[in-house]
């Protein structure tokens, strides 16, 4: 296990879990199905005070008042976790208002995706590991597995997935830290003064919701310009959503395991990570993969309780979930 990277605080029945908005604002009546639905986890959900502060019809809030509630949320030694409540864009706003160091003064789990990988980023930057996982809709409408799963993270689990394997996907074993998300949200701040932890392999994961091939192309082109890419080790593409046709590219896995030309890592292709279909994976964390064809195995190697996931499709069905001996 390596060392330098600080693993959050698992949760036990009864604790605090603070619901903020850092990005978009939604409806509160959906804040509050999440909610609801956190509470019958045996946890007791706390709502920020800015998430309904609409700001310019679109964002939670000021860029001051969504920062207050992650600060708030983070100083608060009752709140034992952090849900976001959405994304969709307004974390970047975020960056220079949230001192680094609060991460690692403060470690508990901060979980979203899409637009909060920036904010994932930089928790990963601090030293501190995160989740990538579901949010507020998700968790309202119980979506399986994701939310199960987040669950039993929060309460100790470490999982190992196994999943369907795919047509491109380029077989072999890595490990490394687990650092990746959103590609647009992911690039843009990648090689920024927010460094990854120094010295550490990297295994990438990738996921993007409608952008055009074209633009992924240029997206990836500048990712791998950002990051010293020897240290990638493997990589693991998730789910690419809505995504506009380009005949100049063929598939959207075609051409990102083409970008891979010059390498013999190994590629993952239609790992269930995404806007749709969210497996939480640990952000930041060791863990190995292994590529198979027919199969692909992502086991994350912390403290806790190992548990594996066997899951059935793109829009992930858990199939059976049993304790690993």
């Amino acid at each position: 296990m390596i060392d330098n990277m600080t693993q959050p605080p698992f949760l036990k029945e009864g604790d605090r879990v603070a619901l903020v908005s850092p990005a978009y604002w939604i409806p509160q009546e959906a804040i509050l199905e999440a909610a609801e639905v956190v509470k019958s986890w045996g946890l007791h959900p706390v709502i920020g005070p800015h998430t309904n502060s609409l700001n310019v019809n679109v964002y939670a809030g000021t860029a001051d008042e969504r920062a207050a509630d992650i600060i708030w949320a983070l100083e608060d030694d009752s709140i034992k976790a952090i849900i976001c409540t959405r994304g969709g864009y307004g974390s970047i706003h975020l960056l220079n208002r949230i001192p680094l160091e609060l991460y690692q003064k403060h470690p508990k789990w901060l979980i979203g995706h899409g637009d909060i990988t920036t904010l994932l980023y930089t928790v990963t930057s601090a030293g501190t590991m995160s989740i990538h996982g579901p949010m507020t809709f998700q968790i309202a409408a119980k979506e399986e597995p994701s939310c199960t799963i987040l669950r039993d993270i929060l309460f100790g689990a470490t999982p190992q997935y196994k999943v369907a394997g795919n047509d491109h996907n380029r077989c072999g074993h890595a490990e490394g830290l687990l650092v990746g998300g959103n590609l647009s949200s992911y690039s843009a701040i990648a090689g920024s003064r927010f460094p990854l932890p120094p010295d550490q392999d990297i295994i990438l994961f990738l996921e993007e919701v409608e952008e055009s091939l074209h633009d992924i192309d240029r997206l990836f082109y500048m990712l791998r310009l950002q990051i010293d890419f020897e240290r990638v080790k493997g990589i693991i593409f998730g789910t690419f959503n809505s995504i506009k046709f380009d005949l100049q590219f063929g598939s959207v896995e075609q051409m990102l395991v083409a970008h891979m030309h010059d390498t013999d890592i190994p590629v993952c292709c239609g790992f269930p990570i995404g806007s749709n279909s969210c497996l939480p994976v640990l952000e930041g964390a060791p863990c190995s993969l292994d590529v198979l064809m027919d199969e692909v195995t992502l086991t994350f190697d912390i403290e806790g309780t190992q548990k594996s996931y066997n899951i059935s499709h793109e829009r992930p069905q858990l199939v059976k979930d049993d304790e690993i001996a």
